[in-house]
């Protein structure tokens, strides 16, 4: 769609196709835009090749299905039109080589000149200062790019493209290493392209057979294809001591060997350990595990073997330049296959090889050979039919790899210490604190972490500190507190900077125990803890890395426990000004400490209204249609408050007094209310403190206001479901979005909270006259027009004219007659007693006259009320006719 508008833009006329136009005839804005769409074609077709892990569906749903089997259909047609013009795209593309001119993109400036007045800006977008300038070497890097892809994908049913692919994947090389790091717009994967360049070397049968042999891909590609096994594992010979070769691809040549030697070739089972233990030292010598398919190889050693694999290591390593650590890795594992073996003749062809003798000193050598004579004679491993697994001696790297898992697992910080200390006694050079995804250290934390120069340490605090954040995140409050412990008790001895950033996260972990334990059941903190968390936002301590969920934290606790005094006078200026947090918490604690008093009070209120609005206003920007109109578009996430709206939404969430709940709650009603095209206001509590209108209503995002709203009243009734207040809030949100039968059921809940489930009268601030209206209405249109009669009775001024109506309704959907019992009303006692006599009709007394037990109990029930007291006959049916209707209601929810 926006390379359409920027067709549209560039003036290229609808229509047109692209490979009829000359490009060297058009303006240099018109004709790149031209470029950029083929360009997109051909990616898109080449991307769409590669395979896509399917995602696994979940449990049917069929609007989802229906969504995603649309969308499934779109870019099918899309690829399929793609497709069919793929040819010529590729010609645009290849005239585009032949331009040899530099090109011009638009740029903000131009399109917003073009928004304002289009005939001014005609002359300037051709000229040679429009837009913004792509050099010709930059366009023809990227041309080619693309036009190799395009052609390599097409070599797998064409074998002769691939000679096209390889011409437009070297030139494209070529142009790279001539612009080099000057080039600003032409971003190629230098390492995809290598790939393409080394695949079409292979592929491609050239004259040039020294350029094809000089990369070892092109010659493991063409010793596999001849069946030149010989050369082949030369070639991963040398490559041992090159390692130009990814240990994916060794893997996959020797899969792709056993895969031959399992449909009956012998002969390569020697060729598969050969190349097995090329890969198998290269492995040591990187520090990875050995495989299991060399143990399993080398079940039965032999002395032939054994000489092969000796002469792997000895080429495999540079004695005059290793590093120490890479001798050690190559030490270890002959010493471990020394202890591996039985036959004491293979032990000493490795202990009297040469590499061996350098690599090991004479007392190493020493004591293993007598461990080897002394031990006690075993049954000789090719002699077992099944070898057991645990047969294998565990290397060095098993040995790490164990360890590693019970440090991944371990959460005593004593058990942890030990086993780094183990591990960094077998190798120092690994960063044990990278071993799992799972440890996560905030941002502001690592870059001091990392900064410690002695590994264990570095590594210990790390751990300690992420396994002590990720048992907090779950609740583990025990072990948390051990580990942030132990960390902080470690950092103490060298580093006042971490030693503070320890006691703020053990004051957050303190504040999260208190809540999930004592907090629930109401008792007030330890004044420590509130001391502790008065002096976190007092802190003055400079280049202390602080995290802001603490702050976060710090000024929730406080509102939950209602420090309003200390919030609103004792908070220093300095913090209110550079913590939103703090601000916030500070200007909602005044309004809340002073919304029983006078008008004066609404300042506060005034200064909260100010902040929330500017949180969620918007900023905006033009943008220009199809039809070429321009449009408003608004940014959701502003920056123009003192936080976004979905800091301020989570903030919200994590606050549980009851009067700052309903504060902010009010606020939001009323700013959902002020939008001009309202049309059902929604009720709530102390709403008539907040200002009266907005100066720039256009500004403000009401469709993310009604979200937070929804969103607010669902987590308040998550804290206290039986707030009537706030139930009615929920009943005027689902009223508003005419779903009606959910609002009746809120209507009445808040109802029978308040009355002891209509054992007494409900207060009449909860049902006014608004609710009960609402609550007629819903019952209305849900077909229930006998409730709509009964409800009617309880407005201070009983509406006849809709209770009339409703009993003259034939097609309703309550019970109508059981309902007969809850009217009081004489008047309309009256009206229903006359409308089912004028039912009765002489056909139905001749069948039995049903009818006439209705008129006569009607009859007999207004005589009843005329000669009864009022008030207790309605308190009755208030009581009886809610409950009937709150149980059917309930019913019909569940």
């Amino acid at each position: 769609m926006l390379l359409n508008e920027l067709l549209c833009i560039s003036k290229v006329p609808p229509g047109t196709k692209h490979v009829d136009v000359d490009l060297s005839s058009l303006p240099p804005t018109t004709a790149m835009a031209i470029l950029l769409y083929n360009r997109w074609a051909i990616r898109t077709i080449v991307q769409s090749s590669f395979p896509v892990k399917q995602v696994k569906p979940g449990p049917p749903q069929l609007n989802v299905m229906n969504q995603v089997q649309q969308e499934k259909e779109l870019t099918e047609n899309i690829l399929k039109v793609l497709k069919e013009q793929a040819a010529d795209s590729i010609l645009v593309l290849e005239g585009a080589l032949k331009l040899n001119k530099d090109l011009y993109v638009h740029t903000i400036r131009t399109l917003d000149l073009l928004a304002m007045e289009p005939g001014m800006v005609n002359g300037e977008t051709e000229s040679s200062t429009a837009g913004l300038k792509i050099s010709a070497e930059e366009i023809e890097c990227q041309v080619c790019y693309d036009l190799g892809a395009i052609y390599f994908q097409q070599g797998s049913t064409n074998a002769a493209v691939h000679e096209n692919a390889k011409e437009k994947f070297f030139r494209t090389k070529e142009l790279i290493a001539k612009t080099g790091s000057s080039s600003l717009h032409c971003t190629i994967d230098e390492e995809r392209l290598a790939g393409y360049c080394q695949a079409c070397g292979v592929l491609t049968s050239s004259s040039d057979d020294s350029s094809q042999q000089a990369t070892p891909y092109s010659q493991i590609h063409s010793c596999m294809k001849s069946g030149n096994y010989q050369d082949l594992v030369k070639i991963f010979l040398e490559d041992n001591l090159a390692l130009s070769l990814p240990v994916q691809f060794r893997q996959s040549v020797l899969r792709e060997l056993f895969q031959k030697a399992q449909q009956g070739n012998d002969a390569l089972d020697e060729i598969c350990f050969k190349v097995c233990a090329c890969n198998t030292v290269c492995d040591v010598m990187q520090g990875r595990t050995i495989d299991i398919q060399f143990c399993q190889l080398f079940l039965k050693p032999s002395k032939e073997k054994i000489d092969f694999l000796l002469e792997v290591c000895s080429r495999s390593i540079n004695l005059e330049n290793a590093s120490e650590s890479l001798k050690r890795k190559m030490a270890a594992f002959l010493k471990n296959l020394c202890l591996g073996l039985e036959d004491l003749q293979l032990v000493f062809m490795i202990s009297s090889h040469e590499l061996f003798i350098k690599l090991l000193k004479d007392d190493e050598r020493k004591l293993l050979i007598d461990q080897m004579r002394k031990r006690s004679p075993r049954i000789n491993l090719c002699t077992k039919p099944v070898t057991s697994f645990y047969d294998i001696p565990a290397s060095a790297s098993v040995n790490i790899g164990q360890l590693e898992h019970q440090l991944i697992l371990s959460v005593d910080p004593w058990r942890i210490r030990q086993i780094l200390i183990e591990l960094h006694g077998m190798t120092s050079e690994r960063q044990f604190w990278t071993i799992s995804n799972k440890w996560e250290v905030p941002n502001v934390y690592g870059n001091v972490i990392l900064g410690i120069k002695d590994n264990l340490t570095r590594d210990l605090v790390y751990i300690l500190m992420a396994k002590g954040l990720h048992c907090s995140a779950i609740k583990d409050f025990v072990h948390a507190k051990q580990l942030f412990a132990a960390c902080l008790e470690l950092v103490t001895e060298f580093s006042p900077k971490l030693r503070q950033v320890m006691l703020n996260e053990m004051l957050l972990l303190d504040i999260y125990t208190h809540e999930a334990g004592a907090g629930v059941s109401g008792e007030r903190p330890p004044s420590d803890l509130i001391s502790r968390v008065r002096g976190y936002l007092e802190m003055r301590v400079p280049d202390i890395p602080l995290r802001q969920v603490i702050a976060e934290e710090c000024v929730a606790f406080l509102l939950n426990w209602r420090e309003n005094e200390y919030l609103t006078m004792q908070v220093p200026l300095p913090l209110v000004q550079t913590n939103p947090y703090v601000k916030l918490g500070q200007l909602l604690a005044a309004t809340c400490k002073e919304l029983p008093g006078p008008k004066e009070s609404r300042r506060t209120a005034k200064d909260l209204w100010e902040v929330v609005v500017q949180i969620c206003s918007v900023s905006n920007q033009h943008k220009r249609g199809n039809d070429g109109r321009v449009s408003l578009i608004k940014h959701r996430e502003s920056t123009l408050g003192i936080m976004y709206r979905s800091e301020l939404l989570s903030f919200i969430k994590k606050l549980r007094e009851p009067l700052v709940l309903t504060t902010i709650l009010s606020l939001f009603v009323k700013l959902h209310n002020v939008r001009e095209d309202i049309v059902n206001d929604i009720a709530a509590e102390h709403i008539s403190i907040w200002p009266s209108s907005i100066p720039n209503l256009q500004s403000v995002d009401f469709e993310a206001v009604a979200v937070t709203v929804k969103e607010l009243v669902s987590y308040a009734l998550t804290i206290n479901s039986n707030n009537h207040f706030w139930l009615i809030i929920q009943a005027d949100i689902y009223f508003a979005t005419n779903q009606y039968s959910a609002a009746l059921h809120y209507y009445l809940q808040a109802g029978a909270v308040c009355s002891d489930f209509f054992n007494k009268m409900v207060p009449p601030d909860v049902y006014t006259d608004q609710v009960i209206k609402r609550m007629i209405k819903c019952c209305s249109l849900l077909n229930c027009h006998t409730q709509v009669a009964i409800l009617c009775q309880f407005l201070r001024e009983v509406d006849y004219k809709t209770a009339f109506k409703a009993l003259q309704e034939q097609n309703s959907h309550d019970a109508m007659d059981s309902y007969y019992d809850y009217i009081w009303d004489v008047t309309i006692l009256e009206y229903l007693t006359c409308i089912l006599s004028l039912a009765i009709t002489e056909e139905t007394i001749f069948m039995g006259c049903p009818g006439l037990e209705k008129v006569s109990f009607t009859c007999c029930q207004l005589h009843f009320v005329l000669e009864s007291d009022f008030l207790p006959w309605q308190l009755l049916c208030l009581r009886k006719c809610f409950y009937t209707i709150f149980i059917n209601e309930v019913g019909s929810q569940s």
